[in-house]
Order: C-alpha cells, then structure tokens, then sequence
C-alpha cells in the first residue's frame, strides 16, 4: 500500500457556496461509508451497485475502504453536520490489469446531487489517475441513468451502448 495522499486532500465549495472536504478514503471511514451507503435512496444504491442491497457486506465494504492509493482509489466529499463527518459523496477508479486503464464509478447522496460535488469529486479523480500513470478511464453505466449518461459526456467521456448488453452503456476517455 501506497502512502496516503495527502496532495490530494482539499477544501472546495459547491454551487451555494457550501463548504466540503474532498480527500481519499481511510480504512477507518468504513462506518461512515456503511452510513453514506445505507442513506442513499434504493434507485442511487441500485444504480450506482447494480444491485438492491441495502447495506455494504463486510467484505465489499473492506474492498471499498483499504485500497492502495495507487492501483485503487476512492476520494469521498464530507460535509460537516453537527460535529460530524458525514460522507455526501464518493468517486473512485479501480485500474485494470494492465495498470495504465481504470474503471471509474462515482455515487452521490440524493439530498447532495446537482450541487456540483460530482463534478469536484471526478475531475480531482481524473486528475490523481492520470497522475498515477493511468491512459485510460471508463465506466459502465445502466442505459436507463440518463443522468450518469449526461454527466459522463460533460466530463469529455465517448459514451456507446454496449454491443454485448443493451441494458449498458460504456463511457471512456483517454487521459
């Protein structure tokens, strides 16, 4: 594992001036990922999981805590609400085995989304993976999330329906 990042730790403001702290993910986040998980709607877990489960099982929520800063990486957004750090929104890339092409996948709590944080949280990951030596970032996306679709494609993302699927699409862009 890869030394934290702390280049990539940063203050930002969304669209209303509102105040978040953008940083990479710690092992010790996994209650506040378990919570930020749980408090998305069923339709933002279901897109964004491709599954209906309502919270993270103990070993998928370890996979998305300790990752290696390198080969892995999570950024989450965090507002603070009454003394405490709450997760408003994660972004991460997991590189393929090639080591120079990720997969990138990005989830937003729905009380947050609109507010710009997708846009700070993914363009801080494109940046970190390009750094990190990544050419190449894609994403499958449900054909039915017009949302993601629109988004990746402001982002500069190539966005094609899946030949093999026509439930998906694929975004990609080279770095």
């Amino acid at each position: 594992m890869a030394d934290y990042p702390a280049e990539l730790v940063r203050t930002r403001h969304l669209f209303d001036g509102s105040e978040v702290l953008i940083r990479p993910i710690r092992p010790e986040d996994a209650p506040m990922e378990q919570d930020f998980v749980q408090h998305l709607s069923a339709d933002s877990r279901y897109r964004r999981f491709m599954s209906t489960l309502m919270e993270l099982p103990p070993g998928k929520l370890r996979y998305l805590t300790e990752i290696d800063y390198v080969r892995h990486l999570a950024l989450v957004a965090i507002i603070q609400r009454d003394g405490h750090e709450v997760e408003i929104g994660v972004a991460r890339y997991v590189a393929g085995p090639s080591g120079t092409d990720c997969e990138f996948a990005i989830a937003i709590d729905d009380e947050w989304q609109g507010s710009g944080v997708a846009g700070i949280l993914m363009l801080t990951l494109i940046d970190a993976a390009r750094t990190r030596g990544m050419q190449r970032m894609e994403a499958f996306i449900l054909a039915s999330n017009d949302k993601m679709i629109k988004f990746a494609r402001q982002l500069g993302f190539a966005v094609h329906r899946d030949p093999d699927d026509p439930g998906m699409v694929h975004a990609e862009q080279s770095l």
